[in-house]
């Protein structure tokens, strides 16, 4: 017996005991004659059976053709061999549903139709489909599959959801995007229900912040922890606004999104401004129904929006992995900050200059400072002063310019904060010392 044959064969035994639809017939032999789907593979098979099964009638055969004939109608959902029977007179019993997929994947265009009419409020370039399919359907291909000794088929839901991607695809004329795609649709079976899962959108920018006494993400009320209680004013926040919420609601409105998460390439404190070119940053958009958005109104209104608190630049649209790389590189970024540092007793133009001397390529070991132990790990962190430039502005204070690796803490650089950061410049000049203004003025750019 020749392979074909055997093809034919085996089939044919498959329909005589199961009703299969064309997809769920072709899909027992997927790996073979790749390039074209299981539908054309089931149809074929089917086509075939029936040319035989009219060549036997046609050779005085006639009983062996019409049970053929009658299984492809009955088991087989095959019109043409309907057709040929009903010519001859010959009645058959009412269809029965697939045996595998309960007539799923021949109502494609249904579930078609209605995850169009819920796409539609998204924009989107790119489109996957997925499902959640019943275990059922699985057990009954796997039995199917052993009891006929079948080794070339694929899943059900691998089908399912490329031929329902590749009828998407030319209903809305976007293009199916296996590792970025801008939204997901699931098809649930066991709920009746379609999921579409957009993409987050990410929008890279850098912000400088105008004033001070403005923490860069929400500050929930220590004491109420959020709920509201006099001391916030009711309010629930330590803050009236950050940062993130001044970006967030602008965005928010462009994109029509569900949330938003702010990620910063470091921080600055509260009471600390940020000049210069300002902080690197990415926002990330949760399920946005607008993609397609003009970046450059986008800055105009953020920064109306802000009304002097803050600026933002440079909006452009980002990715998962630019955030990654954001808060790796954030940490060894090079910073630069503008410091007026307080003395308790006077300095001189030598203390300073020995400062700077001192400071020049110096590494600084500094255990988690005692004002953000309740909320930092406790652990000694090694950061490289690059220089510093210094000025005197008075008798006991000086401005000074520190360049340093990100992650150094810079109030504690100039206090030593109790012997916890080591050397200090309180320590270089030997007279205890406080920063009373700091301002960063440079960041360099870390993706």
């Amino acid at each position: 017996m020749n392979f074909n044959v055997d093809i034919l064969e085996t089939s044919l035994r498959i329909l005589e005991k199961y009703c299969l639809c064309d997809h769920c017939l072709g899909r027992q032999f997927a790996l073979l004659a790749r390039g074209t789907d299981n539908s054309t593979r089931g149809f074929s098979i089917k086509l075939l059976l029936a040319m035989i099964a009219s060549k036997l009638i046609k050779e005085n055969c006639e009983e062996r053709g019409v049970y053929i004939l009658r299984i492809l109608a009955e088991n087989g959902k095959f019109s043409l061999a309907s057709e040929i029977l009903s010519r001859m007179g010959v009645e058959i019993s009412k269809g029965k549903p697939c045996y595998i997929c309960n007539d799923i994947l021949l109502n494609l265009d249904t579930y078609a139709d209605r995850i169009v009419s819920l796409i539609s409020q998204y924009e989107f370039s790119s489109f996957l489909v997925g499902s959640r399919i019943p275990g059922e359907i699985a057990e009954r291909e796997d039995s199917l599959r052993s009891e006929f000794g079948l080794t070339y088929g694929e899943s059900f839901k691998s089908e399912f959801n490329r031929e329902l991607g590749k009828l998407l695809q030319s209903r809305i004329g976007r293009e199916v995007d296996f590792s970025s795609p801008d939204l997901v649709v699931i098809v649930d079976f066991l709920s009746d229900n379609i999921e579409v899962h957009p993409s987050p959108l990410f929008i890279y920018g850098r912000y400088r912040k105008l004033v001070r006494g403005i923490p860069q993400c929400t500050w929930i009320c220590s004491s109420c922890r959020g709920v509201g209680c006099e001391q916030c004013n009711y309010t629930g926040r330590k803050y009236p606004t950050s940062i993130e919420e001044l970006i967030a609601i602008p965005v928010l409105k462009f994109t029509l999104g569900k949330d938003v998460v702010f990620h910063g390439a470091g921080r600055e404190d509260v009471d600390a401004r940020m000049l210069g070119t300002g902080r690197p940053f990415i926002v990330e958009v949760k399920e946005p129904k607008k993609r397609f958005i003009d970046l450059k109104k986008l800055e105009e209104e953020i920064n109306r929006w802000a009304d002097g608190k803050i600026e933002v630049s440079d909006l452009r649209f980002s990715s998962r992995s630019e955030v990654k790389r954001l808060k790796v590189l954030s940490s060894i970024t090079q910073k630069t900050y503008r410091v007026l540092v307080r003395f308790e007793g006077e300095v001189t133009e030598d203390d300073l200059r020995r400062v700077e001397e001192f400071f020049v390529g110096r590494e600084v070991r500094q255990r988690t400072p005692l004002r953000v132990i309740k909320r930092r790990a406790d652990k000694v962190r090694v950061k490289t002063v690059y220089f510093i430039k210094a000025k005197i502005v008075s008798s006991n204070l000086a401005e000074m310019t520190i360049k340093c690796q990100g992650g150094l803490y810079i109030k504690e650089l100039v206090s030593g904060d109790n012997g916890r950061t080591f050397p200090s410049i309180a320590e270089v000049v030997g007279v205890p010392a406080e920063c009373v203004e700091l301002d960063v003025i440079d960041v360099s750019d870390v993706v």
